[in-house]
């Protein structure tokens, strides 16, 4: 079976206002569209002639799914979706990547054109264009930078090895990871990261008191960016060194109540709630997907107080966990160990 992947593609267009045009056309479409298939308990059989907004015919069309799909969720949600953010879907037959640009069909000067953007297309995204199937593409507005996200499928290339990976996520240490076959690593820097948030913090408190709101956002982006980059080094270390030991799952602790079950202090809750546990777990499954490798989620209850050993309760000092049984190891080292034996939640595992 094909897994499924996205990948995302900086584009920079000359004229942003038709990019805004179109997104904001396309939401208030699907929203007017969905709005009306609630009131009428059902939704209508529409073409791109029965849509008189200024966009092309096959984003209409893409209009009409996308309206009809989120219809399908109000029953099950009991709460009509509303799209808020301005994208643009484009289909895989109506949109090209070129070397350095990627062109697509607007509504411009009255009529339908395509439109050539130029764009930044790293080796590894040109690699993975390349060697899959294509999807639908959505055009959207990050920070002032524009992207288009593409869709891809790959063949399934599942690795035949028999090695199990359990990886534990925390704060002073960011990743350990434990293989079935004997191997730990810890992976990033806790301290340096909660320098950098302190710093941050400082900033953005001395520029509040001096009301300079553009530059707190400049600065909030900033600290984005460098979270977004440790996450993407860790991530990249832990599936490189599955592939080293030729690991055939990941298993990761489950992030639901990873809130509530990881112990806190006053200095560490503020830091707990920022880090973006979620986006270094989504990371670490869309580069496993790529190298063939499964990802799976745990129970995260206890994997740190457990005993490898024995399996007596035992709440650790500092770093260092220590068993009445004797066994003694690294607090986080215990807690990878555990998440590599817990089974995985349903039998199920995490698709890219």
């Amino acid at each position: 079976m094909p897994q499924t992947i996205t990948i995302q593609i900086r584009i920079y267009p000359h004229d942003q206002a038709i990019l805004v045009e179109m997104g904001n056309t396309y939401i208030q479409t699907v929203n007017k569209l969905t709005e009306q298939a609630e009131m009428s308990g059902m939704f209508p059989k529409l073409t791109s002639k029965n849509l008189s907004v200024n966009l092309p015919s096959a984003v209409k069309n893409q209009i009409i799914r996308d309206a009809k799909s989120i219809f399908k969720k109000v029953n099950k949600l009991k709460k009509r979706p509303i799209l808020k953010k301005p994208v643009y879907h484009i289909n895989n037959q109506n949109y090209t990547i070129g070397e350095n640009s990627v062109s697509f069909p607007v509504f411009m000067d009255g009529k339908v054109q395509r439109l050539v953007v130029p764009a930044h297309i790293p080796d590894q995204e040109r690699t993975l264009l390349s060697d899959s199937k294509n999807g639908l593409l959505r055009v959207v507005q990050k920070s002032e930078k524009w992207f288009v996200q593409v869709a891809i499928e790959r063949p399934t290339m599942q690795t035949t090895g028999d090695v199990v990976m359990g990886v534990d996520l925390g704060l002073k240490v960011p990743a350990v990871s434990v293989t079935s076959n004997g191997k730990t690593k810890f992976y990033g820097n806790g301290r340096k990261n909660k320098f950098i948030r302190r710093k941050y913090l400082s900033h953005r408190r001395k520029l509040g008191k001096l009301k300079k709101l553009s530059a707190i956002r400049k600065m909030c982006d900033k600290e984005s960016r460098y979270m977004r980059d440790q996450n993407h080094k860790i991530s990249r270390e832990i599936v490189n060194m599955a592939i080293k030991q030729n690991v055939s799952i990941i298993k990761l602790e489950k992030l639901t109540n990873l809130r509530k079950t990881t112990r806190q202090s006053r200095k560490n809750a503020k830091n707990l709630h920022n880090w973006s546990f979620f986006q270094l777990q989504m990371f670490i499954t869309y580069k496993a997907a790529i190298a063939g490798i499964k990802v799976g989620q745990v129970n995260p209850a206890f994997t740190s107080q457990t005993c490898p050993i024995c399996g007596q309760l035992n709440k650790a000092k500092d770093r260092t966990y220590q068993c009445t049984c004797g066994y003694q190891a690294h607090r986080d080292r215990v807690g990878a160990i555990n998440i590599m034996y817990q089974p995985v939640i349903d039998g199920n595992s995490l698709s890219a």
